[in-house]
């Protein structure tokens, strides 16, 4: 398919402003430089992040038609300079999910040989440090469908793109499942999976939909993870972060919330997908996948 390229170096992201750039409408808070070293290994049970749409920073900070993620910002610790590795979204969820883009740059079919993503990924490590991990996809009508359907989008998917995911059927269809599953699995700590990622539908996700109905997506939805007993009982971190944003930052809101996250925190350092994932590879003793989550900034500060 055109836009895409066999695995390769993964592009730079440009260069990002400095702290100075983070929007004035930001909630105040304690804001301090990061500390040196990585995330406390082993503090962090659950992790659940929920990737929101194609929205910069300054569209969402400060916004009326935001509240709800607004204040979610206030109350614990929002990275106020974190910026998406580069456009269009399928990219950035690989980034985010592998560490690499590889040297995909267009949101391609999975079903395409040429848009495969044959790299190691977190999914892969997290099996092999004996956690578990779902991908739970709203409006996907059946686990491991690799199609569009609806407003199930399978570009924000990124694991319909890992062969090591989809070349095992049994693995794909516990593993990559419709949003509808996730009540289930938040009844108790034991069934919610370690490490869950989350995409909304093309509406709930602000694709193709007002800011409000993204964010009343997430006063509807947050509230029941941070509830659970994963949460209630356990150390656990959720986060918020948009795929990509616009302008030639591609500065996004990215949240931390939870019992693991910081209250009432503002981080001004320069952060990026990559830096999330290796927050998530430090806390839980795992090896950097590439180069580029090695050499990103662990989110340290942002944790209790």
């Amino acid at each position: 398919m055109a836009g895409c390229t066999s695995p390769g170096p993964t592009p730079s992201p440009a260069p990002p402003p400095s702290s100075s750039g983070a929007a004035s409408s930001s909630p105040p808070a304690t804001r301090a430089p990061s500390p040196s070293g990585s995330a406390r290994q082993g503090t962090i049970d659950h992790v659940v992040i929920i990737v929101m749409e194609n929205k910069a920073a300054s569209r969402i900070l400060g916004a009326g038609d935001a509240p709800y993620l607004n204040r979610l910002a206030k109350e614990y610790a929002l990275a106020a300079n974190y910026h998406a590795i580069t456009r269009p979204s399928l990219p950035n969820y690989l980034a985010l999910t592998s560490g690499t883009t590889a040297g995909i740059r267009s949101n391609c079919d999975p079903a395409d040989s040429d848009c495969q993503a044959r790299v190691r990924t977190i999914a892969d490590e997290i099996s092999e440090s004996g956690r578990q991990w779902r991908m739970y996809a709203e409006g996907m009508p059946e686990p491991c469908q690799a199609h569009d359907s609806g407003r199930y989008a399978v570009k924000h998917n990124p694991f319909m793109y890992y062969p090591s995911v989809t070349g095992d059927r049994e693995l794909c269809t516990d593993r990559v499942v419709p949003f509808s599953w996730l009540d289930d699995d938040l009844k108790t700590d034991h069934s919610l999976p370690d490490y869950v990622f989350i995409t909304p539908d093309m509406c709930s996700d602000t694709h193709d939909c007002p800011v409000q109905s993204g964010d009343d997506w997430l006063a509807r939805e947050v509230p029941k993870i941070l509830a659970a007993p994963a949460f209630s009982t356990k150390n656990s971190l959720l986060v918020v972060t948009y795929d990509e944003g616009s302008g030639s930052s591609n500065r996004v809101v990215t949240v931390f919330a939870g019992p693991a996250a910081r209250k009432g925190y503002v981080s001004e350092t320069l952060y990026t997908h990559y830096s999330l994932l290796r927050t998530i590879e430090d806390a839980w003793g795992l090896d950097p996948l590439t180069d580029n989550d090695r050499k990103a900034a662990g989110m340290t500060e942002l944790l209790k």
